[in-house]
């Protein structure tokens, strides 16, 4: 290819289409993209060792954290990106040291050149690109399953047959197969994670979490990970330093077992998009644990910190010892505000409540069901998903404010924030927005969703429940081709399409699933409560 780069993976890649210069949309610089297509085609070559070879104890797990390092706002430097490649490379040769030294190479295991998918048919690229985002996406999910010590076989060993199948020469009608597969088995993961997450700190209670930033010294943790969270917590117990949530960590307010801490004061800023303009001259430490990392700003640049499979240069990263000493050294030295700091959401609120997992949902499930029979629920609404910065992403915020007064809006994900601070009332004491957690509690939407199916025993398709999605990066990939698995029709998603989408495969996602781009809030509301 001419291009320095190309990547199309994210909704705001460039002219909806691919990066192709120096830089990308996110930030990443056209070598740091060509590293992660470097690293994903070492990781092809790994999964294809393990074919005829006996893997190690460590194998899943550089499978799983290699996949989650090319997520989109995970990882802007080179030099951890030549170390997960070297890494998968030693693993391959432990794995199959036959390999290396044969003479007559037959190329199966070498490393897998991604131009050769980049430049493939359109249909076939399109494909095996909702098959390699979509196992990304769920890396991340198995990932922090990992973290917490749960795994399952069957999730692990379909990333190695996923990895294989983008190397190998398939009809479409075959890697549609796949393509599904990957939402059936990101299933099983998102309900892995979940239970791992409630084991671990209890089922999530509805928790109303301030949005004022108290005087003092304070940490600011942003991402998906709550055991670092919890790591956190601990260290800093007694140090007068307090703790808030930013981004995706949000929802872990609602957890019995981290909000025992009495320093887990609040949540930080608004959604991950506005964290340059947030975090100007914040005057305290911020802690990226996952993605959602955007390139760092000069006037914040001594105070960001990471861990796990997050990185950028010249950042101070917390290593596996989960010493977070610099951290708090970082917190004391700026000493936080000297007076109280009101923050609000997007929309002037100045708190949001969060914890409507599917535990508390469905425990109150005979109130919304004889809502629903009373006529005094009319409709339910799921909207939800990625955030991100293009131009049109109000539609959601606009779409939430237009609902009837009597439907409920579940939501998840950081797309909440576009609207997670208004005031909607309630309906018979049951808050009309309800906030499920983070992208993975998608599992949570789909518990309760068949749940209500059963309860009025018909199809999920028939509930008076409309899907309004927005996408940004491969996490929201595998939860939509989960959603496709099951069967849901009728989503609407935006703010524009996957540019990886071919016209053909969007025939078939719109012939067999009526998938919908959003138009305008007042015209696909029209269309969803006149079905």
């Amino acid at each position: 290819m001419d291009e320095q780069m190309f990547c199309f993976q994210c909704e705001q890649t460039a002219g909806c289409s691919g990066c192709t210069k120096n830089v990308g949309v996110c930030g990443k610089t056209a070598n740091t993209a060509n590293l992660q297509d470097k690293l994903t085609g070492a990781l092809i070559g790994l999964a294809k060792a393990c074919g005829n070879n006996q893997k190690t104890e460590n194998t899943d797990r550089i499978i799983i954290e290699g996949l989650f390092t090319t997520v989109t706002n995970v990882n802007f430097n080179d030099n951890t990106l030549e170390e997960m490649i070297e890494k998968v490379h030693r693993e391959k040769e432990r794995i199959a040291p036959g390999c290396v030294a044969c003479i007559s190479r037959c190329d199966n295991t070498d490393d897998y050149n991604m131009d050769e998918l980049w430049n493939s048919d359109e249909d076939i690229c399109s494909l095996k690109s909702l098959i390699l985002f979509g196992i990304r996406g769920m890396a991340a999910y198995a990932y922090h399953g990992l973290v917490l010590g749960y795994e399952d076989s069957e999730v692990n060993e379909f990333f190695y047959r996923a990895l294989s199948v983008i190397s190998y020469d398939l009809s479409s009608d075959k890697l549609l197969e796949t393509v599904l597969k990957v939402g059936e088995v990101n299933l099983k993961c998102m309900e892995l994670l979940d239970r791992a997450n409630t084991d671990a700190y209890g089922t999530p209670t509805p928790t109303k979490v301030p949005l004022t930033i108290e005087k003092g010294p304070f940490i600011v943790i942003s991402g998906h990970d709550l055991k670092d969270l919890e790591l956190l917590l601990k260290q800093t117990e007694d140090k007068g330093i307090n703790i808030y949530t930013h981004g995706e960590m949000l929802p872990a307010h609602g957890y019995p077992e981290l909000k025992k801490y009495i320093h887990l004061k609040g949540n930080f800023g608004t959604a991950w998009q506005n964290q340059q303009k947030e975090f100007d001259n914040i005057k305290g430490p911020v802690l990226f644990t996952t993605n959602c990392l955007m390139p760092v700003k000069e006037s914040y640049s001594d105070r960001v910190f990471t861990t796990e499979v997050v990185s950028y240069p010249e950042m101070v990263h917390i290593g596996e010892d989960k010493d977070f000493t610099p951290v708090i050294n970082k917190a004391l030295e700026l000493g936080g505000y000297e007076e109280d700091k009101k923050l609000t959401g997007i929309n002037g609120g100045e708190y949001v409540t969060t914890g409507f997992a599917h535990g508390t949902v469905l425990s109150v499930a005979d109130k919304v069901i004889d809502g629903v029979k009373a006529g005094k629920i009319s409709h339910f609404f799921l909207v939800g998903g990625c955030d991100g910065a293009r131009v049109g992403r109000n539609y959601y915020t606009d779409f939430v404010k237009q609902t009837p007064k009597d439907s409920i809006i579940l939501t998840l994900a950081c797309g909440k924030y576009r609207f997670n601070d208004l005031d909607l009332e309630d309906i018979e004491g049951l808050p009309r927005i309800m906030d499920m957690g983070q992208c993975n509690d998608a599992y949570s939407a789909i518990k309760v969703a068949t749940a209500l199916a059963e309860a009025f025993q018909c199809e999920v398709n028939q509930l008076p429940l409309s899907m309004v999605l927005s996408w940004y990066e491969q996490k929201a990939v595998c939860i939509l081709l989960t959603l496709l698995y099951l069967g849901i029709k009728d989503i609407y998603l935006g703010p524009t399409l996957p540019a990886f989408i071919s016209p053909n495969v969007l025939k078939v996602l719109l012939d067999n699933y009526n998938i919908s781009p959003i138009t305008t809030p007042e015209e696909d509301l029209k269309k969803i409560l006149n079905k």
